[in-house]
């Protein structure tokens, strides 16, 4: 477990000698410098794979490339190599990206490839407890749903993917519930990145429409409305900081989508825009402010 603290405050305060702070300032020290040896290797790394495949510029290379550094990075992680664990995750992380990019891009027209991919990325994700492969995972299902194999545009079935997605992210936060710590984590990271999904599909409804099921963006700017208000309630009555502020923020959005495409971009319009969105800033730093009092006091 990582704690953030202010030593210069601690001191002050008489809570920790300057001793000690001195003493734990060393190892911070010895920390960062780590980190920085892990993120220079690591963006060395991916010059040298993007240096090859220049070299022989082919889906072949990016998917071996891909695959020499998701499968070094993922041995690392298991082996929980601690010094090298940032090193670990950025090469894994870049290398499932090309390889997954290759692979869709070669066989990606087969549903079964991408469903395959998904699957992978998600356990890859859990056994190498890394929260951006099972964030990768939500994405390509994501994808898989709404993306046509056959033409490679979005097939639109917006509706489909929000209800989807959404199952997911109910899914994920009942499992949240019942697993331990380190696998909680993983579980409310890829529920988080569907909540954002799911807001970017009502986004796009809302906009655009959906032209297949006959859907008009009025429809989708009112269920998404809608469904702000519900989550956001529950969100404020469950104590859920973080789902309050997405609310908040794609609450925003929507109204001001919404604000512009019927008052349109006008001297009054934007003043009018901007003092609302300074009074949402007040309100949610205000919400957040109570929340950290509240803690405290837990």
């Amino acid at each position: 477990m990582k704690i953030t603290l202010d030593l210069a405050q601690l001191v002050a305060e008489g809570k920790l000698t300057a001793a000690e702070a001195e003493r734990l300032k060393t190892y911070a020290a010895a920390d960062t410098g780590q980190l920085a040896i892990n993120v220079l290797l690591g963006l060395g790394a991916a010059a040298v794979a993007a240096g090859v495949g220049i070299l022989i510029p082919s889906l072949q290379t990016l998917i071996a490339l891909g695959g020499i550094l998701f499968v070094a990075g993922f041995a690392m992680r298991v082996a929980r190599v601690e010094q090298w664990s940032v090193f670990a995750q950025i090469i894994m992380v870049i290398g499932a990206l090309a390889l997954g990019g290759g692979l869709f891009a070669l066989f990606g027209e087969q549903l079964w490839v991408r469903v395959a991919l998904t699957l992978g990325l998600a356990v890859a994700g859990v056994v190498a407890a890394s929260g951006l492969l099972v964030s990768l995972a939500v994405i390509a299902f994501g994808a898989t749903i709404t993306v046509d194999a056959d033409l490679w545009t979005p097939t639109h079935y917006l509706a489909a993917a929000i209800g989807s997605l959404s199952l997911l992210t109910l899914a994920l936060y009942l499992v949240s519930l019942r697993l331990p710590p380190a696998y909680e984590r993983l579980a409310i990271v890829a529920m988080r990145t569907a909540i954002l999904l799911v807001n970017a599909a009502f986004f796009i409804g809302s906009v655009f429409g959906d032209e297949l099921l006959g859907w008009s963006s009025l429809s989708f700017a009112i269920a998404w409305a809608l469904a702000l208000l519900a989550f956001g309630g529950w969100a404020v009555s469950a104590n859920r900081r973080w789902v309050v502020n997405v609310v908040a923020v794609f609450g925003a959005i929507h109204f001001f989508t919404q604000w512009f495409m019927v008052l349109g971009a006008q001297p009054l319009s934007i003043l009018g825009g901007g003092l609302l969105l300074i009074g949402f800033g007040l309100a949610l730093a205000q919400f957040n402010r109570v929340y950290r009092q509240r803690r405290a006091v837990a």
